[in-house]
């Protein structure tokens, strides 16, 4: 450690939601939707929106496509599928009613983006600001605090669907404060200071049972031993019952959970949503690609941190800024500004080399509306979690 490194031990709290909360069971109808145009016609152009409240889901955008889609079958299967089947959860997807508003995509961005482009060189379709972010504190390169905090909300859902705990419903929230020593840029987490949970569950449960089963059968598994210590809090259910929850609860919308589905407060987030959006719209597109960027950075060592921010505007294919950041971790003899021009020479970040990059055009993505876009190592289809080689020459 240099004289001019400052030591500092602080909280940091990142937070989660399930798949039966009523936002993140918007994003998943949005790209359900948009999964069953690409599976017909992989050049759709999908811009799809759902907002839901008690009994109603309602999917409403732009869509220009070839394919023959029954948007009703598709509502109604993935509220079956993450588990609403009775009103007294919060919704049946077998009663619910669904409404459509949908046109076809606006002929001037079509226009703007397409008109005469060869397919590496299509333009975005909007402007905008793109972030990705990777820090090497846990082995998929992403922040402790927010990997632990979706990772709790996806086993919460696993002991329902597996039948470990019966008794829990759709709906819940977790949320993980860790605390960190920095020393000058570089992150070490030493310790889990608190972990809240919020579950639904079925009337009647008694919340001593529930509290103890969170700890058994939720955190145990998913909180590494070494994190915990006499001092780490539960606060579990801290408001006593929920039964009511999922759209009975609360209304959802998409994209209302941007941070939960990028780094939980860490790095930056350009406030563009993902779900519903085809691979054409560089809100999300751009996205996959800059945490490649980060993540082959952090992966190559050359920094412990990074942060890579990218613009465009409508109409222009290449963007119009790319900056990059390693918060001073960079490895010895090395800039922020020669990482860059690395990273510059290794990635087209053209929208149309992003989607042949990272094979973008494949109905993939409801599988990324929970348990957050980055981080799953585990599953092929999310390309831009695998780290590219750099060429420095």
């Amino acid at each position: 450690m240099t004289a001019t490194e400052e030591v500092r031990r602080f909280f940091f709290t990142s937070e989660s939601v399930n798949e039966g909360h009523p936002d993140k069971l918007c994003d998943q109808v949005s790209d359900a939707v948009l999964d069953a145009c690409l599976a017909q016609d992989p050049f759709s152009k999908v811009a799809c929106e759902t907002a839901t409240k008690t009994g109603l889901i309602m999917v409403f955008g732009e869509i220009s496509t070839k394919a023959a889609v029954d948007y009703e079958k598709v509502v109604r299967e993935t509220v079956r599928e993450i588990g609403f089947d009775d009103e007294e959860k919060g919704l049946d997807f077998r009663s619910c009613r669904v409404l459509q508003e949908i046109h076809e995509q606006s002929r001037e961005i079509a226009a703007s983006v397409y008109g005469g482009r060869d397919t590496l060189d299509i333009a975005a379709g909007d402007q905008g600001i793109m972030f990705g972010y990777a820090t090497n504190e846990t082995p998929e390169l992403m922040p402790l605090s927010h990997s632990l905090a979706t990772k709790l909300g996806k086993r919460l859902t696993d002991v329902r669907k597996q039948g470990i705990l019966p008794y829990i419903r759709p709906d819940g929230k977790t949320q993980v404060t860790v605390e960190y020593e920095r020393r000058g840029g570089a992150l070490k987490p030493l310790r889990v200071d608190t972990i809240v949970i919020s579950t639904q569950h079925a009337p009647h449960t008694s919340q001593e049972k529930l509290r103890a089963d969170l700890r058994e059968h939720v955190i145990r598994p998913v909180v590494p031993a070494e994190f915990l210590d006499d001092r780490t809090r539960y606060v579990l259910n801290p408001s006593g019952s929920f039964t009511v929850g999922g759209p009975a609860g609360d209304a959802g919308l998409t994209g209302r959970k941007i941070i939960i589905d990028t780094y939980g407060g860490w790095g930056g987030h350009g406030g563009g949503a993902f779900s519903g959006k085809d691979p054409s719209k560089v809100d999300r597109s751009v996205a996959y690609m800059a945490r490649c960027m980060a993540k082959s950075v952090v992966a190559a060592g050359r920094a412990a941190r990074c942060l890579i921010q990218l613009s465009y505007s409508i109409g222009v294919a290449e963007p119009t800024s790319i900056f990059l950041d390693t918060y001073g971790t960079a490895k010895p003899d090395w800039t922020d500004d020669q990482i860059l021009k690395v990273v510059e020479r290794n990635f087209d970040c053209r929208p149309g080399a992003i989607i042949r990059e990272l094979d973008l055009l494949k109905p993939k993505y409801r599988k990324t509306a929970a348990y957050g876009h980055f981080g799953r190592e585990d599953d092929p289809d999310f390309t831009w979690e695998i780290p590219k080689r750099l060429q420095v020459d």
